[in-house]
This record gives C-alpha cells, sequence and structure tokens, in this order.
C-alpha cells in the first residue's frame, strides 16, 4: 500500500499492511518548535523552523523528517508558507525560529510576550518559558449582544481566530485547488486540511469558559442563538472548502475540547440537545458533497459520548487521551474499534514521553500498537502535540518502536 492507501483503509477498518503514522500532519497532532529544533540537529536538517501556528507555536515539519519517521500524511497548510513573509526570532529556550511577518508581538521586561490588538490591547500572553500563547479578551464576557450582526468584529479579538494562519492567507480557489491537486499527483501522502466547525469552544472563547458553562443551563435562548450564528457561518466556509477541495482532499478535521481528565465537560444530556444535533448537520454535509473521511479532535475523557459521536457521523476520534477517566485503550478498542478510528493514543504524553528513557517509551508504544492496531481503526500519533520540552532521543525512539512493531526496522 501507499501513505494514502494505508490511512483510507485503516479508517474503514480494513487492516492495512502496517499500522499507519501520523508525524505532525495535523495542529493537534503536531509538534513544538523547541522539540522540532532538538530533532533538526540530530537528523542534520538544516532548513527553518517556521512557526506555522503561533498561538501553540508549531513548527510545520520538513519533508525530511516526515520521511523519516514514515509519516503518511501531510497538512495542505505546507502549500500556504510560500504566500508569508518570515522573519526570526529567539524562542523562550534561546533556540532560533521564524514567524510569519503579521505576527509580531512585543516582549516584557519581564520576558514573557504579549499579542495586542489594533487598537494596543493585550489580547494574548506567553510567559517568558512558555510556550503557548493564553487567550486574555471575551468578547462576550458581560453578556449576548442583541444581535450578532457583527460577530466577526468579535472574531478579531479572540487571538485563536485573529492569529489564526487562514487569516493572512487568501487564496483563490482555482489557485488552491491546482495548488492541491498538485500535491497530491507528487506525493501518495494522505491530505489532511482544517474543517473548522467549533462548537463549544467558540462559546468559551467568546463568553469564557465558565460562563458558558454555566449559560448551558440558565440561559439556552441565547446559548441556542450563539450556536446556530456559528453553525450557519460553519457551513457557509465548508460549503466553499468542499466545492474546492471536496474531491481532492482524503480528510477533514473538526475539534471542539469536550472533556477533562475526570470526565466529560457536559452532561450528555446537555451534549445531545445543543451539539449533537448541529455536529450531524455538519457531518452531513461533508458526506453529502465529497468523498473526505471526518476527523474530530476533543481531548479529555470523553468515553460516555462516544456512541453519539459516532451517531453524528465522525469517523476519526483523536487523540485519545488515555490517561483520563474511562479512556483505556484495549477496552476502547474492545467497545468502539469497529465503529470509529482511534488517530493517536500510541504514546503516553503525560510522563512516558517527556520523563522516561528511550526503552521506556519503547515498551509503551508496542503495547499500545498491539493493542490498538488489530483490524485497522489506529493511525499512531502522539497524545496531543509533541510539546517543548520532550527530549529529540524519545521522539526518535517513539517512532523507531512503531516501525519495528511493522517490521521496518
Amino acid at each position: 500500500m501507499n501513505s494514502r492507501e494505508r490511512i483510507i483503509s485503516t479508517i474503514e477498518h480494513r487492516e492495512p499492511d502496517r499500522v499507519a503514522i501520523d508525524f505532525a500532519g495535523t495542529t493537534v497532532s503536531g509538534i513544538s518548535a523547541i522539540a522540532y529544533n532538538k530533532l533538526k540537529v540530530h537528523f542534520g536538517v538544516s532548513s527553518p523552523t517556521r512557526v506555522f501556528d503561533v498561538v501553540q507555536q508549531l513548527a510545520m515539519p520538513d519533508p525530511i523528517i516526515q520521511d523519516q519517521f514514515s509519516s503518511d500524511t501531510v497538512d495542505i497548510n505546507v502549500l500556504f508558507l510560500q504566500d508569508m513573509h518570515w522573519y526570526p526570532v529567539k524562542l523562550t529556550d534561546g533556540s532560533i525560529a521564524e514567524f510569519p511577518d503579521w505576527y509580531k508581538p512585543d516582549i516584557l521586561e519581564d520576558g514573557s510576550y504579549v499579542m495586542k490588538d489594533k487598537e494596543g490591547v493585550i489580547m494574548s500572553k506567553m510567559a517568558a518559558s512558555g510556550s503557548n500563547f493564553d487567550q486574555l479578551i471575551f468578547p462576550y464576557e458581560d453578556g449576548y449582544p442583541a444581535s450578532f450582526d457583527r460577530i466577526d468584529t468579535a472574531f478579531e479579538k479572540i487571538n485563536w481566530i485573529a492569529h489564526s494562519h487562514s487569516k493572512f492567507v487568501e487564496i483563490e480557489s482555482t489557485l488552491l485547488r491546482n495548488r492541491v491537486s498538485a500535491l497530491r499527483k507528487s506525493s501518495d501522502k494522505a491530505l489532511v486540511m482544517s474543517g473548522g466547525a467549533k462548537l463549544l469552544e467558540l462559546g468559551f472563547f467568546l463568553r469564557r469558559m465558565d460562563n458558558f458553562l454555566m449559560d448551558l443551563y440558565i440561559d439556552k435562548k441565547n446559548v441556542n442563538r450563539l450556536l446556530d450564528t456559528l453553525l450557519d457561518a460553519h457551513m457557509k466556509s465548508l460549503e466553499k472548502k468542499l466545492e474546492t477541495l471536496g474531491d481532492i482532499v482524503d480528510v477533514i478535521r473538526f475539534g471542539d475540547d469536550l472533556g477533562m481528565t475526570s470526565g466529560p465537560l457536559l452532561e450528555r444530556s446537555v451534549f445531545t440537545e445543543f451539539l449533537k444535533p448541529r455536529y450531524k448537520e455538519l457531518c452531513n454535509f461533508v458526506k453529502e458533497k465529497s468523498k473526505m473521511k471526518i476527523f474530530f479532535h476533543t481531548c479529555g475523557s470523553v468515553r460516555s459520548l462516544i456512541p453519539d459521536l459516532i451517531e453524528c457521523g465522525f469517523d476519526i476520534l483523536n487523540p485519545i487521551q488515555t490517561n483520563s477517566l474511562g479512556m483505556d485503550p484495549l477496552e476502547l478498542k474492545q467497545e468502539f474499534g469497529n465503529e470509529i478510528c482511534f488517530w493517536g493514543g500510541g504514546i503516553d504524553t503525560s510522563e512516558i514521553l517527556p520523563t522516561g528513557n528511550p526503552d521506556e517509551v519503547r515498551r509503551d508504544v508496542l503495547h499500545r500498537c498491539e493493542i490498538l492496531s488489530a483490524g485497522g481503526g489506529f493511525v499512531f500519533a502522539p497524545i496531543h502535540n509533541i510539546v517543548a520540552g520532550v527530549p529529540a532521543e524519545n521522539i526518535i525512539a517513539a517512532y523507531n518502536a512503531v516501525k519495528e512493531f511493522n517490521g521496518q526496522l
């Protein structure tokens, strides 16, 4: 099988020739620019470290390193790099990377970084020793507006939206289609793209998390008004994406963090009232207009919601946070392994990957591959992004262990 065939076979629960691998193929299975710089030294890669996701400080990986790890995926965001101008910056560990020229945070006296809006108000901040920017402005924190006609203005105050690369790369549809078509012809890797479609998280970004969680119980009218507005915006955006790329891209990625380590953020009845029908509408639209597989990212303990996510139409669940309540990989595989593909969960990223030794990493990966790979339905990736403090030797040990399991070593 080639990479694309391997990924599709895996998602469709047909056992592939080997475990499919994702290395930094999405912004939820990516790698910190700091950790990436360590990998570059090991592999002798000299290309610049470009911080494409500036909020999470993630690097867009060089194809040389992706190929070293036998990665079967590629994020079509790689096609946008040529449309940006870049400048060198010093990361919080002292190593060098590049930021796009539209992202120029200020450095405060304490060494922390802040990004301001057009009025000079600080909208996000990263500590001097940090590796991601935290949101500080919540546009609807004091209450909902009477009308959402100007919701785009509110979005511009949210760092996750205002500082998204897509805000600064407007590629005409025909040119975009031609670029992605050329990528598909030149590479056999599965093409992955972002689909947006956040609902719960956008409520958090607009109202603040604690407010919005209370609103779900005590202000249902305004919650429904907001979610309907967001759904309409997502549908319009999706329509353009599907018209342009629906027959070229293999996987479209949605995401909404629904869980904590101790359980879901929402009772199942609240999830099924507010989110499930809207997710289902989005999934139905994608399936009507394309052949793309639908990837859903949610952190935390979401086992009780998995049957609903399957009913919504999601083909893939990521990242399988196995250190959370009820997220034991063996139990998940036995209960849901024939109905949804697990993309992630391949290595314990809370303890073993950042603090273990390479042999401990190897054993953990081999154990998880044994559990999750039978019958397809498993793409190897860590649990969420590889964070700044992970040693290069442990990253290499993790991906070498998958290749060992696959008989490639």
